[in-house]
This record gives structure tokens, C-alpha cells and sequence, in this order.
């Protein structure tokens, strides 16, 4: 009955040797090698006894040996694997509530997990809880389409696995929404789920066209929508087949014979012969129509550069260029550096920032060894840097990276290579850092500065920065991120990242030859275009996650056919550094920030999108460096849709805090400074985070940062939990 439980089970074995992804480093095909992240647990018991998960055993084992963990490591980083391979277990020993119990919280945790939700979807499909399993199989198939395959899966495999369970999904899907109707009266609502689940199970047949289960339940749907011609070449199928279903198909046919041909004008036979016919022509016309979807056509596109904007639109160029987009990287002018060249201008080996829990310190070693010094000789800033030779070795800085919270500095090299240097300057703190070694996980070769003089890959602007400080990156020679052949045409995020490339505007505004455009035509007007294409643009640079594939002619951060900006899968969340998240499953760094936006509600039913709070063209840069639209009233990023917390009365009343104190912002609760920026705590952007004391109280507030126990420093989770308890509606879903 559960057959297709069976397709992803093996995907677990191999979980283990999944890459360990640093954060704030470019995810890449090439770069996805295998590693073991196991590695990360520091517990040699704990390593031991998540490796025990994934031996291949038996469904009674698997279920032993996850519950085991749970128990043993309840604050584990790694309770998302473990949950979800008890829920696998339960699913085999038939188990199916309990195993469903356990997928929700491993999905709590790891919500972005296509190999779990397509299991959850069919069971709950098949145990009739319709509605989750419709969530549950969207969710699936949105995961699907988003995220790249595991790198435990082999390339050419995966393109096999991924339409098994998409048609798995969809079935799911589909056998939900049939059940749904038909618990319907007739009526509007009941032929809309009818539709939607026949939809939905031709979908499962473009990807498994031998499933005759989904032929017969097909049949089942086309019935009940009158469909009487189309049933029967279903349940030909299914009973052609020769499955369990067979005898059933069978009935169904004859039903159908009986209302079409009540005078038997032809045989049932016959009838059965042109059923089958049909479904055979049926299924080479859906396999025709799928091949056509998914052509797209080139667009040929040119770009023209920032300058070309300035004439015309003077007053949002001049924002544009005081904001930190453009200030990403530029050339050397001594007014742009921000850091200490003259005073507190030395780095020792030895000396590590110390960022823990949103609170910045120095330790500094006992037997601390000068390692470099910044220097300013004649207007020029250099890095005088200590090598393994004994001898110093002295480096032009070329390049400005950053101007805000945190500026790195970078060289030019006679090849033309541009390498960053190890040690940054943090503007709030006004240190000098080794910023990599803070942020990357174990066995960073960036985050040893010795490792500097060697100039390869690892501290290669053009590898590891430029994708996302630079704009209309390309390999000069096809490829991917060659250190020796990567180009870049503008410095800094210039006009035509966001807007798309401008030769046919500026060609068309200067012959006065206009023509009606599509509002994704260049230049992108923001606001007729979808939250989804908006987020998109904006995930370029603000999307940790985004595989980097490169294109045709090289393409690195732009595509040049289709829509500029482009679709980049996501590298799967398990495979980064647990750096990168709180043991709550939440995201702990702003790099991965629009995939916290995506998990919010405000952004999936919504039309919430960056622009939404956000202004790139902001004139006050320099006292709004995150250029907030709304910076001296925030709630009005809110209240734009949920208007009935305009009045001050009405949001204390949610709030549970009087009338404009900090208590009753809607941010202060629901976007809390829980997000590791540059050595400082960042809002978190899943809008509709709501604290959590259970999951506090389990993981600590490290771990799980609750917002009530951020003002409220001198309680706890348990307290938190009680006040929680007494609102209405209580605050107790996931964080």
C-alpha cells in the first residue's frame, strides 16, 4: 500500500558525507565535494551515535536507534535527522501516526526537506487527513523545483529520483483533493477540488506514466466530474495493467460501458480495445505538451552600465550612489577608507574576535606574534604583512570592499587577479579582525591568515566575493569561477542588477521611439511586478544558498537569455555549516536572509517582498544604512496589510504592552535581533516568527533565542512560557 515510501529511503544512507558549506563563501557545482558533517559534533559519543543512524537496518532499528539519540542528545544540532529517521522507521513498521508525529518534527526544525515531505504527503493522503497532505505535497513540489539534489545523490541519478517523487507528490496531492470533493456537497467548491485534483494526477503521470495506481484514481476523479469517455481510458489503463487494482478497474469499466453504449452497439470488447487506444495517444500528447513547457526562448540582451541612467534619472542615481550597494567595491581613493591605517593599526596572530551570543570582545594570546600592519605612505594604504619567510612583504590596497558596518581591503596583482586580505576592519567596534575565522566552520583554510601569501582560490576576490559586490560577473573563457579569466564590468551593484541590462531603453529614450513594455522589461519597474520576481532580484546578493552555475558565455551573477536576474536552485540547508542556523532550525546569519523571508507566510500568501520595507534609492544613507522606508515608524511596515493594528489601543491589546512601547512593535516580537550580521545582531526576516518557550526550554536561549527573554533578560524560558500561556490566541506555534 505504501510502496512509494520506498523511493527516497536510500537518499538517508549517505546523509553523513554531506559537504559542511561555509557560510558567506559562493555555493558552486564545482565546489559541492564531499565531506562528512559529522565532523561539526564535538561529542565523540554523539558523532558515534548519529553516524549509528544511517546504517542500512531495518525499519525496528531505525526507530531504536533514532528515539535512542533524541533521548540521549535532546539539544542535539542534528535532532532534524534523527526525527526524521524515526519517522522512516514508523512509516515502515506501518506505524503511521507515530511516524507522522516524528516528521513534524524534524519538519519543525528542517522545514525545506523534499525527501521527508513526499512520504508525509502520501500517508496523510492515504490515512484521509486532506488538507495537510495537500500543504504538505505543495511544499514538496515547491522544494523540488527550488533546491538542487543532495550532494549525497549522484548527478545523473538525480534527475530520476526527482521525478519520482514528483510524481509521488502529485498523486498525493491529487488523492487528497478527490477525497476532499467528495466529502463536499455538490456545488462550486466541490468541482473546483474535482479539477484541481484531475490537474494534479495528470501531473503525476508526466513523471511515472507506468503507475497504475494513479491511472485508476485518475479514473476516479474524471468520474465524479462526468468525464465518463476520459474514466474509461483510465481505468483501461489501470486494469490492463494487471494490478490489484485490476478487479475494481474492471467494474468501472462496465459501469461506464453500460452508461455509453446502453445499446451495446458495440462490443465491450471493443470498447475496451479504443479505451486503451486512447490512453496510449493520451499519454504520447501529455509526454508532447511537457517537452514544449519547458522551451524557453533567448532574449538578446545589452548592458550599457550605471552612467547611462544618470541623465535622465539624476535623483535616484545620486541615491544609488551614497547607498552601500554601490559603495560594494571600489577603487582605491583614500576618502573611501574607513579603517585605522595610522593609530590601532596592527593585527597579531593570536588576536580573535570574540562574538558569542551578540556580544563582541578581543582575546588576546599570551605568546600573540605581529602579523601585519596597515600603513598610509604618500595617500596610499597599504597591508604590510609578515611572511613565512621571515621578511615583510608590503601590498597596495587597490580596492574598497564595503563602507557601513564592516570594510575589507583588496590587491591587485600584475596577472590581474584581485585577492582579499585576511583581516577586516569592523567600523562599530573599531578593530581590526580576522573576520573569516568568526564566521567559516572547522578546517577553513581562509581563516589561518599565514595561509594569505599563498594567493589562491580561497582568498580570491574573484571567486569568493565578486558574485555578489560586483556587477555583470563573467568568466572571459566560458566556465566557472576561474581566478585567471573572471571579469566584471562595473564595480559595485550598479543600476542594471536590479533593473536588467538598458541598451534597448537607452537606444529607444534617445531616438524618441517608445513602445509599450511588459513591467519585467528593462528597465524592472518594482512596483507592477510580483513579490516572487522582486525577492528574486533582490536573492542575486541576498541569497546564501544560490547554486552558481555559470552560462553560456560565461555568465556568473546575470544570464543572458530569459529574464536577467535568472533561477538559481538552492543548495539543500543541510549540506552548510551548523554555523549557519540555531539549533531551533532558524537562521542565525543575515546571509541566508531571504531565505528566512521565503519561510514566512507574509511572503507565501502574501505580496510582501524586500521593496516592501526597503528603499535602494534611500537619500539618507548615512544616518539609515539599511534604508528603511519606515525607519522612525516600523509598524507601519505592517500595518500596511494588517490594518487592524493601526490604532494604538488595538496593538497593545495584541501585544500584551502598552501603547508605543518598544514591547508593542510588531518587529520587537516578530522580526527580533536575533540574525549574526557583521558582529552585530540583525532582525530576523521570517516575519511571522512567534516565541517560542518550548523550544527555548529546550535548547536554551542561546540556541533558541526567544524575544520576550531578550528585554526581559532576568527571566527565563519558563517564566516566558507561562505569560505566553495566558494570551489569546497563546503563542505556541514553531519558530
Amino acid at each position: 500500500m505504501f510502496q512509494r515510501l520506498r523511493v527516497v529511503g536510500f537518499l538517508l544512507c549517505s546523509f553523513i558525507f554531506l559537504a559542511a558549506q561555509d557560510i558567506d563563501s559562493v555555493p558552486s557545482v564545482q565546489k559541492r565535494s564531499l565531506a562528512s558533517i559529522a565532523d561539526e559534533i564535538g561529542d565523540p559519543a554523539e558523532r558515534s551515535a548519529f553516524l549509528q543512524l544511517f546504517k542500512p537496518s531495518a525499519p525496528v532499528e531505525m526507530r531504536a536507534r533514532a528515539e535512542a539519540f533524541s533521548s540521549r542528545f535532546p539539544q542535539s544540532a542534528f535532532l532534524a535527522q534523527a526525527y526524521e529517521v524515526a519517522a522512516r522507521g514508523c512509516f515502515g513498521l506501518g506505524e503511521y501516526d507515530v511516524g507522522l508525529s516524528y516528521a513534524h518534527k524534524s519538519l519543525a526544525l528542517l522545514p525545506e526537506n523534499p525527501l521527508l515531505l513526499v512520504p508525509v504527503a502520501d500517508v496523510q493522503a492515504r490515512q484521509s487527513l486532506n488538507s495537510a497532505a495537500i500543504a504538505h505535497a505543495r511544499e514538496a513540489l515547491d522544494d523540488l523545483d527550488r533546491f538542487a539534489g543532495p550532494a549525497s545523490v549522484r548527478d545523473e541519478d538525480w534527475p530520476n529520483v526527482k521525478q519520482q517523487l514528483k510524481s509521488t507528490a502529485n498523486f498525493a496531492k491529487g488523492r487528497a483533493l478527490l477525497q476532499a470533493a467528495l466529502s463536499q456537497p455538490v456545488g462550486e467548491t466541490r468541482w473546483e477540488f474535482l479539477k484541481n485534483s484531475e490537474a494534479s494526477l495528470v501531473e503525476a503521470l508526466h513523471f511515472n506514466n507506468q503507475d497504475l495506481e494513479i491511472a485508476y484514481v485518475l479514473g476516479l476523479a474524471q468520474l465524479s466530474l462526468g468525464k465518463a469517455m476520459e474514466a474509461g481510458n483510465s481505468f483501461a489503463a489501470a486494469y490492463r495493467g494487471g494490478s490489484e487494482l485490476a478487479p475494481k478497474a474492471l467494474d468501472n469499466l462496465r459501469t461506464i460501458y453500460r452508461l455509453l453504449y446502453p445499446s451495446a452497439t458495440i462490443s465491450f470488447e471493443t470498447f475496451l480495445q479504443q479505451a486503451t487506444d486512447r490512453w496510449t495517444t493520451f499519454l504520447q500528447n501529455s509526454s508532447k505538451s511537457t517537452d514544449k513547457k519547458s522551451h524557453t526562448e533567448p532574449t538578446a540582451i545589452a548592458y550599457f552600465g550605471s552612467d547611462s541612467c544618470r541623465t535622465c534619472h539624476a535623483e535616484i542615481y545620486k541615491g544609488w550612489s551614497e547607498s552601500g550597494m554601490a559603495k560594494m567595491l571600489r577603487p582605491h581613493a583614500p576618502q573611501n577608507v574607513v579603517g585605522d591605517f595610522r593609530n590601532s593599526n596592527e593585527f597579531y596572530l593570536g588576536d580573535d574576535a570574540d562574538y558569542h551570543d551578540g556580544k563582541f570582545g578581543m582575546k588576546r594570546a599570551r605568546d600573540r606574534r605581529l602579523f601585519a600592519r596597515m600603513a598610509v605612505r604618500q595617500d596610499r594604504h597599504y597591508f604590510d604583512i609578515l611572511q613565512s619567510d621571515g621578511k615583510w612583504h608590503s601590498y597596495p590596497v587597490d580596492y574598497t570592499i564595503g563602507s557601513k558596518f564592516e570594510q575589507a581591503y583588496a590587491t591587485k596583482l600584475p596577472n590581474g587577479e584581485i585577492h582579499v586580505f585576511p583581516i577586516q576592519y569592523n567600523v562599530r567596534h573599531k578593530q581590526w579582525i580576522n573576520f573569516w575565522k568568526v564566521i567559516d566552520g572547522p578546517g577553513s583554510e581562509r581563516a589561518d591568515p599565514r595561509t594569505w601569501e599563498r594567493l589562491d582560490a580561497s582568498t580570491s576576490y574573484q571567486a569568493i566575493c565578486a558574485v555578489c559586490h560586483t556587477s555583470q560577473l563573467r568568466n572571459a573563457k566560458g566556465g566557472g569561477f576561474d581566478v585567471n579569466n573572471v571579469e566584471f564590468k562595473e564595480p559595485g551593484v550598479d543600476c542594471e542588477m536590479c533593473h536588467g541590462p538598458s541598451a534597448g531603453h537607452v537606444i529607444e529614450m534617445n531616438e524618441h521611439d517608445y513602445h509599450p513594455k511588459e513591467p519585467l522589461d528593462p528597465p524592472v519597474n518594482f512596483h507592477k511586478i510580483d513579490s516572487r520576481k522582486s525577492v528574486a532580484i533582490c536573492a542575486q546578493c541576498h541569497m546564501q544558498s544560490a547554486i552558481r552555475n555559470s552560462g553560456a558565455n560565461g555568465e556568473l551573477n546575470y544570464v543572458s537569455s530569459g529574464e536577467f536576474f535568472g533561477n538559481r536552485l538552492r543548495q539543500p540547508f543541510g549540506e552548510f555549516s551548523r554555523k549557519g542556523f540555531y539549533k531551533d532550525g532558524r537562521f542565525r546569519q543575515t546571509t541566508f536572509i531571504v531565505e528566512a523571508l521565503e519561510r514566512s507566510q507574509c511572503f507565501k500568501k502574501a505580496e510582501v517582498s524586500c521593496g516592501t520595507c526597503h528603499d535602494p534609492h534611500s537619500r539618507d544613507s548615512a544616518s539609515n544604512p539599511t534604508s528603511l522606508k519606515f525607519r522612525d515608524e516600523p509598524d507601519l511596515m505592517c500595518t500596511g496589510c494588517h490594518n487592524q493594528f493601526k490604532d494604538a489601543v488595538a496593538i497593545s491589546r495584541h501585544s500584551h504592552h502598552a501603547p508605543r512601547s518598544e514591547g508593542s512593535r510588531c518587529v520587537s516580537c516578530h522580526m527580533p535581533r536575533i540574525m549574526d550580521a557583521l558582529l552585530f545582531r540583525a532582525r530576523y526576516h521570517q516575519i511571522d516568527n512567534i516565541p517560542n518557550a518550548e523550544m527555548t526550554k529546550r535548547f536554551g536561549q542561546e540556541e533558541s533565542p526567544n524575544a520576550c527573554l531578550l528585554c526581559h533578560t532576568e527571566r527565563n524560558a519558563e517564566w516566558a512560557g507561562q505569560q505566553l500561556s495566558g494570551w489569546n490566541p497563546p503563542r505556541t506555534s514553531a519558530q
